[in-house]
C-alpha cells in the first residue's frame, strides 16, 4: 500500500471494475478507482460490528492532502463513539420541522393520544412551532435555537414550557425514526420557567352569590337549564369540564359517574344526594344520549365558555374560570377532613404530586385534631397529682 499523493493516484490504472487502494500511513484512509475512470477518496472504519465506507470527495475537487487530513477528522470521531456516515446521511435525508410536525401528528399524536391532548398539541405546533423552527432542518436543530424559542415566549412562561416539553417528543421521535443521531436532544438542560400557581378557590359567600346567580339567569330564561346545570355539576362533582360537557346518560348509575374513558383513563366518580337531584330534574329528550344537551338533535352543549363569562360577571368574579370550579371542589373536601389519596382519587390524578398543591389546606383540619388529642388528654394530665408546681418545660 503506497502513500497516498498526487501522483501516486494519477498513476493508478484503470479496471474492468472498480477497487481500492488504501493508504500506507492513515488506516482506513483509501481512493476508490472506478471503471470510468472516476477516482475518489473514502475513509473506512468499523462501528457496532459493521464495516462502514465513506465518500470523502473527487480527487481533483479534493487533493490527496486534504483528503487525509478529512479522514483523520471521521476516524478522530468513530474513536470518540460516532458513526460519520449514518451522521451525514441523516443530514442529507433528515425533513425541514414541519414535515417532523405532520409526521408527529399523523403517527403519534392522532393514533396515540387523547383527542384533547393531540388538540392542544396540533394548537402549540401551529401557533407556535411552524412560525418560528418550520425551515430548520430537523437534524441541525441545536441547543441555542431552543433556548431563543423559550425566550421569546419569556411572557407566556406555561406556554414558553410546554413548546419545549413538545418539542422535546418530537426529537426523542426523530431520533427513533433515524432523523437525528442518537442521544442529541437539542431541548436537554434548557431551563424551563418558574409557573405561577393559577388556583383559585371560591369562598363561601362567593359559592351563594353564584348560586343566586345560577337562580337569576333560569328565573328569566336567560341561560338554558343544562348550562346551569352543567355548572353546577361540576362544583359537585369536581370533574373536567369536558367530563361534564360530554356526559351520556349510559355513564349514571344510582350513585356514580361510571366513565369508560377520561384524560387518566377509566373514572368512577361519587354523586352526592344535590348533584343525583340536579341530574333527576333534567329534562331529557328521547334519542339524545348526552346529559348537557346541545342546540341540535342528539348532539351536547359545546359552548360553556361565552355563558361563563356572562353569569360570573353578575357574580362579580370576573377572574374565576371554569377550571376553578373544580379547585373549589378539591379545597372544600382536603378543609372538611377528606384526605389528599381520596381528593386525588375522586378527581381523576394519576400522579399523586398533582394533589399535593391543596396540602396546605389541611392545615386547619389538622390543627383541630391536634385540639381534639390534646383534649382527651387534658383530663387526665390534670387530674394527675405527681405533677406539682415544679414542672418545667424544658425546649
Amino acid at each position: 500500500m503506497p502513500k497516498l499523493t498526487k501522483r501516486s493516484v494519477e498513476t493508478l490504472e484503470v479496471r474492468k471494475s472498480d477497487y481500492i487502494v488504501f493508504d500506507s500511513e492513515v488506516n482506513g484512509f483509501g481512493i476508490r478507482v472506478m471503471p470510468s475512470g472516476r477516482k475518489s477518496y473514502i475513509v473506512q472504519y468499523r462501528q457496532g460490528g459493521r464495516t462502514r465506507r465513506m465518500v470523502l470527495g473527487r480527487h481533483g475537487t479534493l487533493t490527496s492532502e486534504e483528503a487525509r487530513k478529512e479522514a483523520i477528522k471521521r476516524l478522530g470521531e468513530v474513536a470518540k463513539g460516532e458513526d460519520p456516515s449514518l451522521k451525514r446521511g441523516i443530514a442529507r435525508r433528515a425533513p425541514n420541522v414541519a414535515a417532523l410536525c405532520d409526521r408527529f401528528i399523523e403517527e403519534h399524536a392522532l393514533p396515540h393520544l387523547k383527542p384533547k391532548t393531540a388538540y392542544d398539541y396540533i394548537k402549540t405546533i401551529d401557533y407556535h412551532i411552524r412560525p418560528r423552527l418550520g425551515n430548520y432542518k430537523v437534524a441541525d436543530l441545536k441547543r441555542k435555537d431552543m433556548a431563543e424559542i423559550h425566550h421569546a415566549l419569556r411572557d407566556t412562561p406555561f406556554q414558553a414550557n410546554r413548546v419545549i416539553m413538545l418539542m422535546s417528543k418530537m426529537c426523542n421521535l426523530a431520533e427513533l425514526w433515524g432523523l437525528r443521531q442518537e442521544g442529541t436532544n437539542p431541548c436537554r438542560m434548557v431551563p424551563k420557567f418558574k409557573e405561577k400557581s393559577r388556583e383559585r378557590y371560591l369562598a363561601n359567600h362567593e359559592l351563594q352569590r353564584l348560586g343566586e346567580v345560577f337562580s337569576e339567569a333560569l328565573e328569566t330564561v336567560q341561560e338554558s337549564v343544562f348550562v346551569i346545570a352543567a355548572y353546577k355539576l361540576l362544583l359537585l362533582t369536581g370533574c373536567r369540564l369536558t367530563e361534564i360537557q360530554t356526559l351520556r346518560w349510559g355513564y349514571l348509575t344510582p350513585t356514580h359517574i361510571e366513565l369508560p374513558d377520561s384524560k387518566t383513563g377509566k373514572r368512577r366518580i361519587p354523586l352526592s344526594s344535590v348533584a343525583l337531584s340536579v341530574l333527576h330534574n333534567l329534562p331529557r329528550t328521547e334519542g339524545n344520549p348526552y346529559v348537557i344537551e346541545g342546540k341540535f338533535p342528539n348532539s351536547h352543549i359545546t359552548d360553556l365558555q361565552h355563558p361563563w363569562r356572562r353569569l360570573r360577571q353578575k357574580a362579580g368574579l370576573d377572574r374565576v374560570r371554569i377550571h376553578d370550579l373544580r379547585h373549589t371542589y378539591a379545597s372544600l373536601a382536603v378543609m372538611n377532613g377528606v384526605d389528599l389519596l381520596t381528593v386525588g382519587k375522586i378527581l381523576g390524578h394519576s400522579n399523586y404530586q398533582t394533589t399535593m398543591r391543596y396540602a396546605h389546606l389541611a392545615d386547619e383540619g389538622v390543627r383541630l385534631a391536634a385540639d381534639r388529642i390534646s383534649g382527651l388528654m387534658a383530663g387526665s394530665i390534670a387530674s394527675d397529682r405527681s405533677v406539682g408546681p415544679n414542672l418545667r418545660i424544658v425546649g
